[in-house]
């Protein structure tokens, strides 16, 4: 790969993973618009691991108290707040992985187009507009139960249509159930680890089987860069977000849905 090419896609790939605006949406472009090449499985596996350890690192004394307070329950230790935290995040990951697992493939083949990315980014943007103007705020993350948990995990699984949004989606239904902006952000960042860590497993094994030679130099150059931008995007969106809303994403969303569905029809 060209070096601007790894430049552009891991950085491009750290700022979508969590904003509310569709990674999927943003990295079709360069190959439709711009004649890209696939910038490979390989690639993908580098910059989701970046985007993993972004979170991870972020947050480092929230997964660390999760951890503990899980393992902790596991040897008899009793229930606790971050033990149940845990517990909701492994089962809200369930939905996706299942269908993930069961639609990869016809997803793969039919809703790849930028007609359908360009749909659902304006789409689920103007329900993410909505959501925003009529939430409530009123609960967080320690008022979750498992019905909202469920129903986040639910819509979670939507993010395999491409232009959804992974993070817009779950922070959608996340300020529908009367979480605040912060704890709905917060909860779609918690959600995204073993979301990533399931389908970075099952790139790497596809890798695997494919046996083919790792452009390691690629690899290491798109896990630094996607780590640093997705570092710099949670930090900057979390600070920013109780002031500027969901609004500047929910315009951009529209713009840029617009404009793929003008291409489609244009090339």
């Amino acid at each position: 790969m060209l070096l601007s090419h790894i430049v552009f896609l891991a950085l491009i790939q750290g700022l979508t993973e969590f904003l509310p605006i569709s990674s999927s949406a943003h990295l079709v472009l360069p190959s439709e618009l711009l004649g890209w090449p696939d910038q490979g499985l390989a690639f993908d596996v580098a910059v989701h691991v970046g985007t993993l350890l972004a979170v991870l690192c972020y947050f480092r004394r929230d997964f660390t108290l999760l951890i503990y307070g899980w393992l902790r329950q596991l040897r008899g230790g009793g229930s606790s707040y971050h033990a149940r935290l845990a517990w909701m995040l492994i089962v809200g990951t369930l939905p996706a992985v299942v269908a993930g697992l069961l639609l990869n493939d016809f997803v793969e083949t039919h809703l790849r187009s930028m007609l359908v990315i360009g749909i659902a980014t304006l789409g689920f943007g103007v329900l993410l507009g909505y959501a925003d103007l009529a939430r409530t705020e009123r609960r967080t993350t320690r008022d979750m139960n498992w019905r909202d948990v469920l129903i986040i995990g639910g819509v979670q699984a939507l993010a395999l249509v491409p232009g959804t949004s992974r993070s817009g989606i779950t922070m959608t239904a996340g300020l529908m159930l009367g979480l605040r902006r912060r704890a709905a952000a917060r909860f779609s960042f918690y959600l995204s680890v073993p979301l990533i860590v399931a389908a970075g497993s099952y790139k790497t094994l596809e890798l695997i089987k494919l046996q083919a030679s790792a452009p390691w130099l690629d690899i290491g150059l798109g896990v630094i860069l996607s780590a640093i931008s997705a570092y710099t995007c949670i930090h900057l969106f979390l600070a920013l977000l109780n002031r500027i809303g969901m609004l500047p994403f929910v315009l951009y969303r529209l713009v840029l849905g617009a404009l793929l569905i003008g291409v489609y029809f244009l090339i």
